[in-house]
């Protein structure tokens, strides 16, 4: 079997089943989101900060930060495999979305943390 260093999973069925699940948790973390802000009749700056000062929802909003780096991984790495064929060019596009992505993680992890 052939792998890829590049790919997140090590094969094509584990980054089947890695988008799969980061799409649920993506879908689950949206609906539980939207439904808060439908049922929180005035929305304020108290019952916004109440929600994300927990416990649970920040794990939540954390899960669902890595599982659209996941997704987000996946995705690109597909896409410019598909499409661009010199690979300088696609190892520095791919650098350049890693880089952005963990940059995003640190950004998300500090604005949650409160770190």
């Amino acid at each position: 079997m052939v792998t890829n260093a590049a790919s997140l999973g090590r094969s094509g069925v584990h980054d089947f089943i890695l988008i799969r699940a980061s799409a649920i948790i993506l879908a689950l973390y949206t609906i539980f989101v939207v439904g808060f802000i439908a049922l929180s009749s005035p929305l304020t700056y108290d019952a916004w900060h109440g929600l994300f000062s927990a416990l649970p929802m920040k794990v939540f909003t954390l899960l669902a930060l890595v599982a659209i780096l996941i997704h987000a991984w996946i995705g690109v790495w597909q896409v410019l495999t598909d499409y661009v064929k010199p690979l300088m060019l696609r190892g520095l596009l791919q650098f350049v979305v890693v880089v952005a992505a963990f940059s995003y993680l640190a950004a998300g992890i500090l604005i949650v943390w409160g770190v």
